[in-house]
């Protein structure tokens, strides 16, 4: 299939020739960057739902149920499924879709016209994303499907860049994770729109949830409503009514859920909050405001790209001779980026 097939395939709800684009487009062949030229401006439609976590707290298994409650919902469903690459050929381990039976194992997801699914390897890549996770999510919703997930890897203290794609980010935790430090360096508690406790059946669980929302409370706003708080009002902090009047008082508080995903319960209530959450954002703006924050990270990583390219190619510049003269002591390294940025600007 050339260019011009898969693009006109992707408008067209050819599944082959959107799984022709992402192969393209995650190995960085020239006809990945102009077919993603040519189907940007059918994009902008799709809800994409990040899915972040430590390992073991049930991603794949709450992504599975999610995507067979939102087909019951009468919408389509893409994953992006990023898994660890192997030390040895960077390939995925394509864990997930051992786990993509849905609710109902009579009628597993891959059989569903509805679904799409692609694993990726994060191929060494920090941050619990592939390079092309967020090119891969836009081929999708190019294509059309009415929600987006992306799971991340879920190695630990680095899975923050979902944020990077995703307009709602949710971070699902478990019973008894050890550590709350650990918790904390991870950074996650500062991404999630929504926080899932998954195995709430296991001891520990409603601790838990108490931790979570106590966190969730440590900003500014929530710290000015517990200085105001009273002795009488003890019994509200211990209760978790000061966390319902904190969400009274902002636009979106996020709220704590549970799950027993293996066995579906919890999940109609996440869903009920991803749609709540993605409505907020649109009656809100602040959707248009994140996605303006990140098409400008992406516009300038690509112009950092394409000036990489410029002095791997162009002679006029000899990046490398330059380079030698900064370890010959003849120029600093300031006065050497200044006369690259000099000599590009006159191309």
């Amino acid at each position: 299939m050339n260019v011009e097939e898969i693009v006109e395939g992707i408008l067209n709800k050819n599944r082959r020739a959107l799984a022709r684009a992402i192969t393209y487009v995650e190995n960085e062949y020239p006809e990945g960057k102009e077919i993603l030229k040519r189907v940007y401006h059918r994009t902008g439609k799709a809800h994409v739902v990040g899915i972040t976590g430590f390992p073991g707290v049930g991603k794949s298994t709450t992504v599975s149920k999610l995507t067979q409650e939102f087909r019951r919902r009468g919408k389509t469903v893409g994953i992006v499924a990023v898994d660890p690459g192997s030390p040895f050929t960077g390939g995925a381990l394509l864990g997930d879709r051992l786990r993509l039976d849905g609710l109902d194992v009579n009628n597993p997801l891959w059989l569903d016209e509805g679904v799409f699914f692609r694993s990726m390897s994060s191929r060494g890549r920090a941050g619990g994303i592939a390079a092309k996770t967020g090119d891969v999510v836009r081929l999708m919703d190019a294509f059309g499907f009415d929600v987006i997930f992306v799971e991340t890897v879920g190695a630990g203290q680095s899975e923050v860049d979902i944020i990077e794609v995703a307009d709602t980010s949710i971070v699902i935790l478990m019973p008894e994770m050890g550590d709350d430090i650990q918790i904390n360096k991870a950074g996650i508690l500062e991404i999630g729109d929504i926080y899932v406790v998954n195995k709430a059946d296991l001891g520990g669980a409603e601790k838990t949830v108490k931790w979570l929302k106590s966190m969730i409370m440590m900003d500014q706003e929530a710290l000015e409503i517990l200085s105001k708080t009273t002795h009488a009002d003890e019994h509200a902090v211990e209760s978790g009514e000061i966390f319902e009047r904190l969400k009274r008082t902002k636009d979106w508080i996020p709220p704590v859920l549970t799950t027993v995903a293996e066995k579906g319960e919890g999940i109609k209530e996440l869903a009920d909050a991803i749609e709540q959450h993605f409505e907020y954002l649109k009656k809100s703006g602040k959707l248009e405001e994140r996605r303006i924050r990140r098409l400008s990270r992406e516009v300038f990583d690509l112009i950092m790209d394409e000036i990489k390219n410029l002095l791997s190619k162009n002679d006029v510049i000899n990046y490398r001779e330059v380079i030698q003269k900064v370890v010959r002591g003849e120029l600093d390294p300031h006065t050497a980026a200044e006369m690259v940025v000099e000599k590009l600007i006159r191309l």
